[in-house]
């Protein structure tokens, strides 16, 4: 992973962040808090069922929609809301349309949860 940029004191654009990358499923570092990661990620379709065994993970949808398809229920988010997927449980976001998310999350958190597999990324600083 790369070295993190210098932000202390430097305020974060999350439309400037989210125009210098495009892939989807590929989670950009944009600044910590602590021991958590802030990322910018851009989706559309559904990624795969995954879940964190020590992890959890804050999905706020910054623009766009996104279902969070947990195994008893869904979960339909809307710009401006979030959802804390807890550690240990199953879960599959989807998002007809592209869709910005911002995730919180412990640093160590893989996008793939406990599967090794080609949709995992090492995510890097923008």
């Amino acid at each position: 992973m790369a070295e993190a940029p210098l932000t202390d004191n430097k305020k974060i654009n999350l439309k400037e962040k989210l125009a210098l990358f495009s892939e989807q499923w590929s989670a950009r570092i944009v600044g910590e808090v602590n021991d958590s990661h802030i990322k910018l990620v851009k989706v559309q379709g559904e990624f795969m069922w995954h879940h964190h065994d020590t992890e959890d993970e804050l999905f706020l949808v910054v623009s766009g929609a996104l279902t969070i398809r947990l195994r008893d229920r869904e979960i339909h988010l809307s710009e401006g809301e979030f959802f804390i997927v807890p550690h240990g449980v199953e879960h599959m976001p989807v998002a007809s349309e592209e869709a910005h998310i911002l995730l919180i999350e412990p640093k160590t958190t893989r996008n793939t949860g406990t599967d090794d597999n080609d949709r995992t990324v090492e995510p890097v600083w923008i």
